[in-house]
């Protein structure tokens, strides 16, 4: 849910715990989300449960980066590609809530850069521990990794976008002309 949604008490709590601790901490847990997830009573559980999450998540907001800097790249208004992809079947959450940063130059972090660095680095501990190979995730990470190197740890997981832009020399809004 990240910082906003957990000042808004609007987060999604994925949990694993006996029913008792579930009962103790039911007035806590309604106070901080929106959805409670009670995913058995194995230690472990809801984080597993956020990790497959934040796979999905830091592969959707590399490939919403890459889709909207090459769209800038071949000179396509990139507010009607964002229009056109929200209404498309490429569209994700990520691709609709992260890439109006880009459109507005406004990398103020909401998510930052080096969450996703650490949470695609357990992904990657965690597929490695199962003998699961996931290439996917792991080029996701090595942008998010790059994007940290470049100074922009700190900055919105969005600004991956802002390092395809600085890599391929594209102009996106915001960002010094090339």
């Amino acid at each position: 849910g990240g910082s906003v949604r957990s000042a808004e008490g609007a987060l999604t709590i994925l949990a694993s715990g006996s029913a008792a601790a579930f009962a103790r901490a039911r007035p806590a847990l309604d106070a901080m989300a929106t959805k409670l997830y009670e995913l058995g009573d194995e230690p472990g559980v809801g984080a597993a449960f956020k990790m497959i999450n934040q796979l999905l998540a830091g592969v959707h907001i590399a490939a919403a980066s890459e889709a909207i800097a090459l769209a800038a790249r071949q000179g396509l208004d990139i507010r009607k590609v964002y229009e056109v992809i929200t209404a498309s079947a490429g569209n994700s959450w990520m691709f609709e809530n992260r890439i109006p940063h880009v459109l507005d130059g406004d990398y103020a972090p909401r998510s930052a850069v080096d969450i996703f660095v650490k949470d695609l680095g357990i992904i990657q501990d965690m597929a490695r521990s199962a003998k699961f190979p996931v290439p996917v995730a792991a080029a996701a990470l090595q942008m998010f990794l790059m994007t940290s190197a470049a100074g922009m740890g700190r900055d919105d997981d969005a600004s991956v976008a802002r390092l395809y832009a600085k890599i391929t020399g594209t102009d996106l809004p915001g960002e010094p002309q090339t």
